[in-house]
């Protein structure tokens, strides 16, 4: 559609308003000859479209997107003003208070007649709206209305004619409040509240009394009812008392079966018996409905007799089947539940639609209820009909009940909420009986309500990889990237989720992205910088995942994520987001060698530092993923160097002091962000006086793999100083290195704790302990130092010979041969060694142990060499340079010859020499490469 602009549109389009300002709806819209658009181009022109085609295009848009229509010219401002536009609100999206309130009372004052909102200020805010002829009222989160509001809301609206506050319990509302709506809304037709503690016998009699036309009342999940003043409210048609709790069912049958009109009784949740349900139905000349879902002394009884009571119906559950009591049929469950439950009523009732939008609204509230409560006794009842149930209530007619059914199928899938566990059973139910194309549709309807619930049902299921699997397949990915994008937060939010959910699997990240969808995601954190937490939670996590890949980081980086998730680490108080914005940086910073978003985000303002503050937290969550992104960070020499001027020395070893009895991955990401920071000897320094040493050593004493890992690694840099080393002995560390040496199941971390003992025990931290000391005190410390070090040689050659497999040895001590070579290396790899990356110190002073009178640390030395020069590792090639560079193969030549050479250590520095020619030649070979 082609759309100048708005002065020229103003100019085309002839309009008719009438004498109050109003554009005629019938009146077509005719373009003026000489404005025709030019033949032979592919547009339409909007001119062409009638007034009511306009009108219906502005029934399909949200209230923003009707503005924004609504301003391109003065005609369609006309129309966007229309009564018919006007004539129903859904606020819950909206922050919407009194000001707003007020802003749209012009609109709304003679045209409003039903409204939607959300939570006490939105309630506060509707008597702004001047709405006098406002008929319907539906509101949630309504647990913070009072009787004063409520009270307000009905002596403004002496038109109404139906009050829904629900499905959360209205704790704060008394029967005073229903006496007072009773008194001032004397149309009114329909009252269902959920939650009132007590409704007693004034209140209900003053609906009898005021309210002559109420035909529809619904307490539900409310403490106590008077069942006698119920049985005076001659007008009802159809009743609901679900989920009450203190029933007297032998009183309320008495009196109920006398109520004239009395056509449905829905009692799901209750402790009704046969005994009353027997009564009623016989008793009842009109009654042709009594639902009874989750009723457990009803379930227990199955004597019903099909012959008592033909043309009415029992929709209960008994054993976990559900069941239409009453029927002459068979006990399979028809394809069309409603359909066959229409027909059994009767098929000759004139208000038969009427009993049917009640019944899916009842059993539809009772699901989602029976849903929250995750029993497992329903499991079967689940798998059996309750999804199919509530697939069935998605293509309501009522647009609540659609609502209502994705928000039960998004719940009775979740066993645990907190841990985002989900019954993969029930999840592959609804795919299987074609949920994911049924939520797909709802997503993509105009109706904001539907698309928010219809997403928190997809993002739920896709938790499962099934399901998400077939999410993607069915185009959910496309459609949730679109809902990103939404200027209605609640749509965002489970739009975000579902990405999110999807993101986790591998193979949806990249369709993500190619989606769209990162750009949607960095802009929502944007959009709603404040107050939007679950929206910048949701945001940050789905781009947390899509960092984890290479492709996707940068594609992130790209779209301003970096400084997206900086000023959520910054300035957002809600610890969700903050957990999921430091995770997203940390993925962010952890593809150092394949692109620059690891110094990226150590140059965007304010990252380290907010990094350095959120490891303070009191929350667990948010300080592990923070010191998991200063860990990453830590591998850029400039952000290292940032982080310590930061205080993140300070904090971190606070952090590990305190995470004694804290979990592992936190545990794991402190060890690790020192370790990272101790590759700087300043660094390194400042950790071992700051205090960083006890910590660590407990945690390297941890039974989890990871934490002994990676505080071996931090304790190895540390050791390379010999103040340290000292400090460590001091501190009973040799015993934990010893023990780690030894006994660990991973060989990463007994080779990093046996590279430490040899830092210790290379010579450097006696003469460092030497110094400054009495001849006494020397004395002590060599006697203490030798017994340290006796244990610590015994456990570094007991390590190195697990990796000699002595006819492999004696073979290779005979012979140099590549191919003898070739199998010892093999033999000796450490896989996880390849990931580590020594600065030229750290290989010289290997290269330097090897003329160490020890010949365990000799044999020791060389084994870290071929472990770091081994082709293939990921700095392999980095570690061959340093060492061509120093000139090292000189002394490995040596070593390899010489005569006191243990004959392990010759091997090894064998290996160790044709590494480095290997490496040379792919150096040379990549230069000819490149020339050629």
């Amino acid at each position: 559609m082609f759309v100048g602009s708005g002065q020229d549109m103003s100019r085309r389009v002839r309009q008719r308003v009438d004498e109050n300002g109003v554009v005629s709806p019938s009146c077509s819209v005719i373009g003026d000859d000489d404005d025709s658009a030019p033949k032979g181009q592919d547009y339409v022109d909007w001119t062409s479209l009638s007034y009511d085609t306009v009108l219906l295009l502005f029934t399909r848009l949200n209230y923003r997107d009707r503005a924004s229509l609504a301003s391109t010219c003065r005609t369609w401002r006309s129309l966007g003003a229309s009564s018919c536009l006007w004539s129903s609100l859904d606020l819950r999206p909206h922050k919407f208070d009194l000001s707003m309130g007020a802003s749209l009372a012009a609109r709304c004052a003679n045209n409003l007649q039903k409204v939607r909102f959300r939570g006490l200020d939105s309630a506060d805010a509707i008597v702004n709206l001047r709405a006098r002829n406002l008929r319907e009222i539906s509101g949630d989160y309504c647990r913070k209305i009072t009787d004063a509001t409520l009270s307000m809301i009905a002596a403004r609206h002496e038109a109404l004619e139906s009050l829904q506050l629900g499905p959360d319990f209205c704790e704060r509302i008394t029967s005073d409040a229903i006496k007072v709506i009773a008194f001032c809304c004397p149309k009114l037709r329909k009252l269902r509240l959920s939650g009132m503690r007590d409704v007693n016998s004034e209140a209900i009699e003053s609906l009898a009394k005021h309210c002559p036309q109420l035909c529809d009342v619904g307490f539900l999940d409310c403490l106590d009812i008077n069942e006698e003043a119920l049985g005076k409210v001659v007008s009802l048609r159809y009743l609901s008392v679900a989920g009450t709790i203190n029933m007297n069912w032998r009183v309320a049958a008495e009196n109920w079966e006398k109520l004239p009109r009395l056509t449905a009784l829905d009692a799901s949740r209750t402790s009704i018996d046969h005994i009353a349900v027997s009564r009623l139905l016989k008793s009842s000349q009109s009654l042709r409905v009594v639902c009874a879902l989750n009723c457990p002394l009803l379930e227990h009884d199955v004597s019903f007799s099909s012959d008592r009571f033909k043309g009415k119906l029992l929709i209960a559950m008994f054993n976990n089947t559900l069941a239409s009591k009453f029927d002459d049929n068979s006990k399979k469950m028809p394809k069309d539940i409603f359909a066959y439950w229409r027909d059994l009523i009767s098929k000759e009732d004139k208000s038969i639609d009427e009993t049917m939008r009640w019944i899916e609204w009842i059993i539809s509230h009772s699901l989602l209820r029976m849903a929250e409560s995750n029993s497992q006794a329903l499991n079967s009842f689940w798998l059996n009909h309750g999804a199919k149930l509530l697939l069935r209530l998605m293509q309501s007619s009522q647009e609540d009940v659609q609502e209502r059914a994705a928000t039960g199928l998004a719940t009775f899938i979740v066993v645990d909420d907190e841990n985002a566990s989900i019954d993969c059973g029930r999840a592959e139910a609804v795919m299987r009986d074609g949920g994911i194309r049924l939520l797909l549709k709802l997503a993509n309807s105009w109706r904001e309500g539907l698309q928010s619930e219809a997403a928190k049902a997809i993002a739920n299921l896709s938790v499962n990889a099934n399901v998400a699997k077939a999410v993607a397949e069915e185009g959910g990915i496309n459609v949730l990237a679109g809902l990103a994008k939404s200027m209605n937060r609640l749509v965002a939010e489970e739009a975000a989720g579902g990405l999110w959910n999807l993101s986790v699997g591998e193979e949806h990240k990249n369709e993500i992205a190619q989606a769209g969808g990162v750009n949607a995601l960095v802009k929502l954190i944007f959009r709603w910088p404040n107050g939007c937490d679950g929206v910048l939670e949701r945001a940050a996590g789905a781009l947390a995942n899509l960092a984890a890949d290479d492709k996707c980081s940068t594609e992130v980086a790209r779209a301003g994520g970096v400084h997206a998730l900086v000023m959520l680490a910054r300035n957002c108080k809600y610890e969700g987001a903050q957990e999921q914005a430091a995770r997203a940086l940390a993925n962010l910073a952890a593809h150092g060698d394949s692109n620059n978003n690891n110094a990226a985000v150590g140059q965007e303002a304010g990252a380290l530092e907010a990094l350095v503050q959120l490891t303070k937290s009191p929350h667990e969550g948010v300080k592990q993923e923070a010191a998991g992104a200063l860990w990453n960070l830590s591998f850029d020499d400039k952000n290292r160097e940032f982080i310590a001027a930061f205080g993140g020395v300070e904090a971190l070893v606070a952090l590990a002091k305190s995470c004694s009895n804290a979990s592992t991955g936190l545990q794991e990401r402190a060890a690790g962000a020192l370790w990272g920071l101790s590759v700087s000897e300043a660094n390194s320094i400042a950790i071992g006086q700051e205090g960083g040493i006890p910590p660590l050593i407990a945690l390297a004493g941890s039974e989890a793999e990871d934490v002994h890992e990676t505080a071996a690694g931090a304790l190895w840099n540390l050791a390379f100083n010999p103040g340290n080393a000292l400090r460590i002995v001091a501190e009973g560390g040799v015993v934990a290195l010893v023990h780690l040496c030894s006994s660990s199941v991973s060989k990463m971390a007994r080779f990093m704790a046996a590279l430490a003992l040899a830092y210790m025990f290379d010579g450097r931290m006696d003469e460092y302990a030497m110094i400054g000391s009495s001849s006494a005190e020397s004395t002590s410390k060599s006697v203490s130092l030798a017994g340290a070090r006796i244990k610590a040689l015994k456990h570094i050659e007991s390590f190195v010979t697990t990796f000699m497999e002595p006819q492999i040895f004696a073979a290779a001590a005979l012979s140099s041969a590549p191919s003898m070579l070739a199998q010892v290396s093999e033999k000796v790899r450490i896989p996880e060694v390849g990931h580590l990356r020594c600065s030229g110190s750290e290989i010289g002073r290997f290269v330097t142990m090897l003329r160490n009178p020890s010949p365990i640390l000799k044999a020791c030395a060389a084994f870290a060499l071929v472990q770091f020069t081994i082709p293939g590792g990921r700095h392999a090639m980095h570690h061959a340079s340093l060492m061509q560079n120093a000139g090292e193969a000189r002394i490995l030549r040596s070593a390899a010859a010489a005569a006191n050479m243990p004959r392990e250590a010759k091997i090894f520095a064998k290996i160790v020499l044709r590494n480095l020619e290997h490496h040379q030649a792919e150096c040379s070979k990549g230069k000819k490469s490149i020339i050629l």
